[in-house]
This record gives C-alpha cells, sequence and structure tokens, in this order.
C-alpha cells in the first residue's frame, strides 16, 4: 500500500490545480471540531450558537442538550483543541456573545410555557469563573454586543407551546428586548437594565411579540426580528422604538412543493410571509434577513431592507436553486419549507462586507458580496456540518467559524460539529460537483455507482432516494469543479422507472448502459440487472434465478462492470448463505444466460458492518471499493482493492462452493475523505477509473436525509 502522505499531496495537487500565481481570494474549511470532545458523558451533544473570544484564540458555543456552554483553543485553526465546558446552574444556554476575555450567557430556566424565566451571566473565559448574573425576566433567546462594548441586548421571546393552539400565536406572556448596559471591564449593572415593550407593533397577534433575533449596528441601533409576527423592530440604545415594518410575503415560482422522490422546480407558492429568523446589520440603513419560516411562512431566501421598511432586494428562489445545483437540496422538505435559511452573519473580510447565510436543511453556507445591498452577489458554496445553526466571523485572523447543532449518532449519522473556515489565497475547494451550467435547472443527490466512457466523461446514477426520477447523469470531468451536463431520466414506456434502487452502472458497448439494481423484496424492489438505452428507456431485464433469491437479503448489488460478454456484479453484504466476513462477486454470462459466484474476504469490521459498494474492471484487474458504514472518527475501512481479472476464472456455478478471492490494497481512502477539512463520509460509492489510471471517487450524500449534504468527487492520480 502507497504512503498515506505521499496519497494525499497527489490528490490534493490533482483536485486544486493551484497555478503558481496569485489567486482570488476564497474561503475553504481547514476543520471540523466535533464537540462531544468537549463532553464525552453527555448522550447528545449540540452546537448552536457560537462566538470567539477577543483576540479571537478561544470559541465559544451553546449547547443546549447537554447544558454547558463548550471551549475550542484555535490557536491553530487547522487543529482545533477541546478545551473543556462550562456548565450552566439551573439550565439551558441559548445563546452566547463575547467581548474580550469575557463570554454572555442567555440561560433558560422557565418552568413552562406560561411561566418563562432567564438569567445573563458574564463568564470569564480563562478561569471559567461566573463574575456576574442579571435576572431576564423571560426565556431568552439571541443576543447580541454593541460595536463600542457599552451594552448587550437579549431578545426574551417567551417562545409559544406548538402543542398549544395549533401552535399559533398569541399565547401569553408576550416577548421583549432586554438592553443590558456593561461596563468598562464587561461588569453588567442589573439595575440599569431596559426592557423595551414590543407589543401593538405587529400586524399578527400584536399583543404577543416573541422576539427572535437581534443585532447592533454602529450607532449603537438594535434590530430584533419578530419570526411568528413577520415583522422587525428597530430600536435605539435608550430603548426607543425608532422604526417598524412588516417583513411582507413573496410569490414564488418554479418551487418544487411535492415530497415525491423527485427534483421537480415546477409548482408556486402565492403570498408567503417570510416569518425571519435570522438578522443582521449590513451597513447603518440596511438590514438583511433570514426567511426560514415558522408557521405558515419561509421564502426560502433572503431579503434586504432599507431601515425605514423599504424592500430592496429579495433573493426569490435563488439560494434554492444554487444549492439544489450542487447537490444539496433536500427533497424530503419540499413540502415544508425547503432549504430553510436560518443563520446569518455579515462581516467585513479585505474591505468587502459579505454576508454568511446558513441553510437550515441543506447543510450549506451562502457567501454573498454585499457592497451593494441591492444587489448582493453569490461568491461561493460552502459545505457544512448538519444543520447551521450559528456563525461567527473573524476578520482579523480571516476566519470563519460555524456551530452545526444536530447530533445523530444515535441514529447512526454524524455527531454534532464547529467548523472553521479560512479566507485563503486560492481556489475554492467545494463543491466537487454542479449541475450549474446546464440549461433548464438540474438538482440532484445520493451519487452512486459510475463508469468512465471512452471520450473521458463519466456517467453516474442516483439511487432509490429519488426512485420516481431515476437518473444516469453525464459528467464532464475536464472543468473544475466537474460539471453535470446531461440527466438521462430513465425510463419504462416513456415514464419514470419506478421500483428500482440502481447502485451500479457499466457501459454495454452499444451506446447504452448496464444498471444493477439493489434489491429489496419487502418493498417489492427486485434485484435485477437492466439494459438501458442511451435515451434511458429501459431495453430489457434479467432477474436474479431462485437459487440466489432464496438467499437474498435487503443489501444487493452495489456495482457492475462489463468485460466482454461478462457482467460482475458486486453484493453488499454476506447473504444467507455466505460464510461471515465474505461477500458474493456474481458472474453473468450474456451468451450462454449463466450464472457463476466466487467470494470476496471482506475485513473484519472494528464497528458496524464492512461491504463492498463498487466493482470497475480495468486493465488486467477488477477494482473494488471497500468500505465500514461509519463516519467521522469512527471510521476505520474506506479502501480500494483490486484482483487480478484472471482469477475469475475461477469461478463457479451456483450451488456449488466458491472460491475466495485474494485481494490487494491499492488505496486507502481515509486521508482523501479529511482532505477538505471535513468528517469522514461514510459512503464512497462511486468508482471510475480513465485509461491512464487515474481514480475518480464519489460519495453518496443519501438524498440530504441526516445528512450534511456534502458530495466529494475527486480524482487519484494514476499510481
Amino acid at each position: 500500500m502507497l504512503d498515506r502522505s505521499l496519497m494525499l499531496t497527489s490528490a490534493l495537487a490533482l483536485m486544486a490545480a493551484c497555478p503558481a500565481l496569485a489567486q482570488e481570494m476564497n474561503f475553504n474549511r481547514v476543520a471540523s471540531f466535533p464537540v462531544a470532545l468537549n463532553t464525552p458523558e453527555a448522550e447528545e451533544t449540540s452546537a448552536e450558537i457560537i462566538a470567539a473570544s477577543g483576540d479571537g484564540m478561544t470559541l465559544i458555543y451553546s449547547d443546549s442538550p447537554a447544558g454547558v456552554i463548550g471551549f475550542v483553543d484555535i490557536t491553530d485553526p487547522a487543529n482545533p483543541v477541546a478545551a473543556g465546558a462550562f456548565a450552566l446552574p439551573n439550565g439551558e444556554p441559548t445563546a452566547v456573545s463575547a467581548r474580550g476575555q469575557t463570554v454572555f450567557v442567555a440561560e433558560n430556566t422557565s418552568e413552562s410555557y406560561t411561566a418563562p424565566s432567564g438569567v445573563l451571566h458574564a463568564v470569564d473565559i480563562a478561569s471559567r469563573a461566573v463574575i456576574a448574573s442579571c435576572d431576564l425576566g423571560g426565556q431568552p433567546d439571541s443576543t447580541a454586543i454593541a460595536p463600542d462594548g457599552s451594552f448587550i441586548t437579549v431578545a426574551i421571546e417567551n417562545e409559544r407551546d406548538e402543542d398549544l393552539g395549533e401552535g399559533r400565536v398569541p399565547q401569553m406572556p408576550a416577548g421583549y428586548v432586554v438592553i443590558q448596559p456593561l461596563g468598562a471591564d464587561g461588569a453588567m449593572d442589573c439595575a440599569a437594565q431596559i426592557r423595551v415593550d414590543l407589543t401593538g407593533l405587529a400586524d399578527i397577534a400584536p399583543e404577543d411579540p416573541e422576539p427572535e433575533f437581534v443585532d447592533v449596528n454602529a450607532n449603537g441601533e438594535i434590530v430584533v426580528t419578530l419570526q411568528e409576527n413577520n415583522h422587525l423592530v428597530v430600536i435605539s440604545a435608550a430603548g426607543e422604538v425608532l422604526s417598524h415594518f412588516s417583513a411582507g410575503t413573496v410569490t414564488l415560482e418554479g418551487v418544487d412543493t411535492e415530497e415525491e422522490g423527485a427534483l421537480t422546480f415546477d409548482g408556486s407558492l402565492a403570498d408567503i410571509p417570510r416569518e425571519p429568523d435570522a438578522v443582521q446589520w449590513i451597513d447603518a440603513d440596511h438590514v438583511v434577513i433570514a426567511n426560514e419560516g415558522d408557521m405558515d411562512g419561509g421564502s426560502r431566501g433572503f431579503t434586504v431592507f432599507h431601515r425605514d421598511g423599504t424592500q430592496v432586494f429579495e433573493a426569490g428562489m435563488s439560494f434554492e436553486y444554487a444549492v439544489a445545483q450542487i447537490g444539496h437540496y433536500p427533497e424530503a422538505r419540499s413540502g415544508n419549507k425547503g432549504v430553510e435559511p436560518e443563520g446569518m452573519e455579515v462581516a467585513t473580510f479585505n474591505g468587502v462586507p459579505m454576508m454568511f447565510l446558513l441553510a437550515e436543511r441543506a447543510s450549506v453556507i451562502g457567501v454573498y458580496d454585499m457592497s451593494n445591498p441591492a444587489a448582493p452577489a453569490l461568491a461561493q458554496l460552502l459545505p457544512s456540518g448538519i444543520s447551521p445553526e450559528g456563525a461567527m466571523a473573524i476578520p482579523a485572523r480571516n476566519l470563519l467559524v460555524t456551530a452545526n447543532e444536530f447530533d445523530g449518532r444515535e441514529d447512526g449519522a454524524a455527531p454534532a460539529h464547529v467548523m472553521i473556515y479560512e479566507y485563503q489565497d486560492a481556489p475554492a475547494v467545494y463543491p466537487h460537483l454542479t449541475s450549474a451550467g446546464m440549461d433548464g435547472l438540474t438538482g440532484w443527490g445520493a451519487i452512486s455507482g459510475q463508469v468512465m466512457a471512452e471520450d473521458g466523461t463519466i456517467y453516474a446514477i442516483s439511487d432509490s432516494v429519488y426512485g420516481m426520477q431515476p437518473t444516469i447523469f453525464h459528467i464532464d470531468v475536464s472543468q473544475t469543479p466537474a460539471r453535470i451536463v446531461d440527466a438521462i431520466r430513465v425510463k419504462r414506456a416513456g415514464q419514470p422507472a419506478q421500483l428500482m434502487d440502481m447502485e451500479g452502472i457499466a457501459l454495454d458497448g452499444d451506446g447504452g448502459f448496464w444498471v444493477a439494481s439493489e434489491g429489496r423484496s419487502d418493498r417489492l424492489v427486485p434485484h435485477a440487472i437492466y439494459r438501458v438505452r442511451a435515451n434511458g428507456e429501459i431495453r430489457t431485464s434479467i432477474a436474479l434465478p431462485d437459487e440466489l433469491l432464496a438467499v437474498e437479503t435487503r443489501f444487493g448489488f452495489e456495482g457492475i462492470t462489463r468485460v466482454g460478454d461478462m457482467l460482475y456484479m458486486a453484493v453488499q453484504r454476506p447473504w444467507r448463505d455466505d460464510p461471515a466476513n465474505h461477500a458474493k462477486v456474481l458472474g453473468y454470462n450474456l451468451e450462454a444466460k449463466e450464472w457463476s459466484v466466487i467470494h470476496y474476504p471482506l475485513t473484519e469490521p472494528a464497528t458496524g458492518w464492512v461491504g463492498l459498494s463498487e466493482i470497475v474492471a480495468h486493465g488486467d484487474h477488477l477494482y473494488f471499493v471497500e468500505r465500514d458504514n461509519q463516519l467521522a472518527g469512527a471510521a476505520v475501512t474506506k479502501l480500494i482493492t483490486r484482483v487480478p481479472l484472471s482469477a475469475m476464472d475461477a469461478m463457479v456455478a451456483l450451488g456449488e462452493t466458491p472460491a475466495v478471492l485474494a485481494k490487494e490494497t491499492v488505496v486507502d481512502l481515509l486521508p482523501y475523505l479529511t482532505s477538505t477539512g471535513g468528517f469522514v463520509l461514510d459512503k464512497v460509492e462511486g468508482l471510475a477509473i480513465a485509461a491512464d489510471g487515474t481514480m475518480w471517487v464519489s460519495t453518496d450524500n443519501d438524498g440530504v436525509d441526516d445528512h450534511s449534504g456534502e458530495t466529494m468527487f475527486f480524482a487519484i492520480p494514476p499510481m
């Protein structure tokens, strides 16, 4: 096996293709920190709102499930270090804001929805000692510190009970905004606290404002969103309401409104309330809101307003479309609020005001140039952990950090992470694959098997996540990022082919394809091989014989390749008649119409299971992707292996005892899977090999279902 460092150096060289001359500045992720390292005893952890110490060397995040605030040492941003946690006295943290070496923590101590309460603590970052605490009188949500450090403001939401009154406002008591003056050393004078009444302002439930998010501009003016009331309010440092206005509604065309296992952006939504979550000042006169929605709304984008309520920009569907083009669109949320922009940060880097928009359900960060508030320009889309909630910019160190709240460890998904990005004089590393530039909007995801064509392009397939829209994607890998140039819909008699789970693809030598479908008998999905014409129409099918159906499990075909008249299929995991840690490789002779079998020896799993995800014929060998089902720090086995093609001469007829292949490890994929600063993704499922031996590898993003949506699609140079 080759040296990991040599392999990684080669991979990065090919993936980035960096010329020697200076590049345009871009954000690239440099590290991911699993917050469970700070609270290993906690069954569930989260990273929600995040702040940084005055010197930018320590991150502080709120972790509501664990009841702590966590600390991360980022002296070296590429190598974050767990710095411990501070447990709150009585309740849960809802927000953190920091100034100098003091972090202010909003703690929710509410007994019930009708008896809300909360406390604001000032905590010394170094000693973790509580300097002061002030009663807030209600349940806090977000916090923000004035740029001059003269006060901190807190949105007192007094949130509604979603199980009461069909989850609608009004539900008393009403929320308000707290303005807490701060001393020069960060000390709090609780007696000087101001509570700003916001009742009577909104058109929706004016008696019950529910403040959600606050921000403060350079003049000390506060803007606050009332999400459920669909309203914004601007407040002076003294607590005077300076202006207020409705967030309004928007009508959207070209929306995917159905959760039907297909990406179909052909619906419409009329008069949708924006119901904004996060809000940020762009400058002294303009604010931008993230239109997450809540009760009735969510326009899937963002809006810029003048402080007097004049709308100056509406993103419409542009953000969601950009997300769909890089494979991050959460189709399962189509009937709800789509990508759900929620968190937000605005900061200036190299003299350019930038907005960082966090899409909760798409797990992606939109980076916008806000130099002209009336014409924001999308600069980048960055991969995130699952459900980004909070962001913090540290321009003095050219850093952006995000807190990603979802902890899916109980269900085998990724843990909650803090992610760190650096503003670099370098090309943008992400995305690896995009459909941007096609004549029409083409969403994609769940990339599975793939095959290299003679012209050096790749054909890849989507799996059963998009069961109503099975697709073969044609990919041009000569561009960076690689670009989808065509989407071939797989059909039966002109209609989308159903009851398929495409997991492998090979060229048929006649301009079409062979596709392997993984069966699922309990869902009436057959294990089968399909011959598909170049236009996507299914030409013929080959079912499994009774001898195989008698021993099958749901873990079926995960790859197909063709050598002359032979088709070879990799079966993912052992079937009922296989020895432990042995998976079938099946052969089908197209001329003789006969099946044969041989065994592949799987690596014994450290945790979970190990199986096959791909099979590719190249030269004198058959190559396999062998992987465990683990991710992040638990991942151990992510390999490309091979066997001599001549070894397949030992295949036997069904019913006979199969020989066992002798595999050779070619590539350990773990270094590649962490080369872009993220955690190890579990599903390496695609492999295509060019004529010169270059290997193209892809990961399956599960259709952004309990997944960050990140797809890695990268090349490994010939070795």
